[in-house]
């Protein structure tokens, strides 16, 4: 089972390919010819891509990555087709398929996608001096990378090898943000969505609030408010002091 896949679009001729599986060397792909389980070589990928000479592709990416010769491999053939190449990836770009990724002469992001890359890693076992050399190979294989995400980018040697340092998982946003994406999917129409609603309902909203208004105030025209009357000066407490003192005066005027 390949890991891409070609549709033909009868109407234009352009030719769009989906790459879904684990990045192999050619040597293994029997085992995943085998099993059945999905996969991409570079010499298999090469001849496939061969037969839609002259055409423009878009390729989508969802891949956890894999060898990185292999996507190097895959890389260079679409760098070398002679036609447009579009990326646009739809679930994942890990790894090595951050790699395959940078061919594109557009690459375009969904908003839920992820891209990741890295520092270069290996298995290895033996004695000092094979770690030692096992190391100093990475380190060439780190400036092949830089190479690729280099022209892509456009930043500098320094700043890519610390993104890689730092294993650095990226959204759209922030991928587009380093130069690792020139664009994110469906940001158009989501645009023109947004200037949709804000031309058709608020002015509703507007004219709405502007009637409630304009009928609170003509309510309150018709309406007489009167403000409540002030108390006498003379009110029932002094008239109550009054009449204390009179009866005060009669009790004395009895007992005297």
């Amino acid at each position: 089972m390949k890991f891409w896949n070609f549709i033909k679009n009868e109407k234009t001729g352009d030719v769009e390919l989906r790459i879904t599986g684990e990045i192999i060397d050619d040597s293994r792909a029997w085992i995943y010819e085998w099993f059945g389980d999905p996969y991409a070589s570079p010499n298999k990928f090469r001849e496939a891509l061969a037969e839609h000479k002259g055409k423009d592709i878009t390729v989508w990416i969802d891949s956890i990555g894999g060898d990185v010769f292999a996507a190097a491999g895959i890389y260079t053939a679409l760098m070398d087709h002679d036609g447009a190449v579009t990326v646009k990836i739809d679930g994942k770009a890990y790894s090595a398929a951050s790699i395959i990724a940078m061919a594109g002469g557009q690459v375009l992001m969904s908003p839920g996608s992820m891209m990741l890359v890295h520092n270069p890693w290996s298995y290895i076992e033996g004695e000092a001096k094979d770690m030692r050399h096992v190391a100093d190979i990475l380190d060439e294989v780190k400036e092949a990378i830089m190479n690729i995400y280099e022209l892509k980018t456009g930043r500098s040697r320094e700043e890519i090898s610390a993104i890689m340092d730092a294993e650095t998982p990226m959204s759209a946003t922030t991928a587009i943000e380093e130069k690792f994406a020139d664009g994110m999917l469906y940001s158009e129409a989501i645009e023109a969505m947004k200037e949709y609603f804000a031309a058709t309902y608020r002015p509703m909203i507007q004219n709405s609030w502007n009637k409630s208004i304009e009928r609170a105030l003509e309510l309150k025209k018709q309406t007489k408010v009167s403000d409540p009357e002030e108390p006498p000066v003379t009110g029932r407490v002094f008239d109550k002091r009054v009449n204390v003192r009179e009866k005060s005066h009669r009790r004395y005027a009895k007992n005297g």
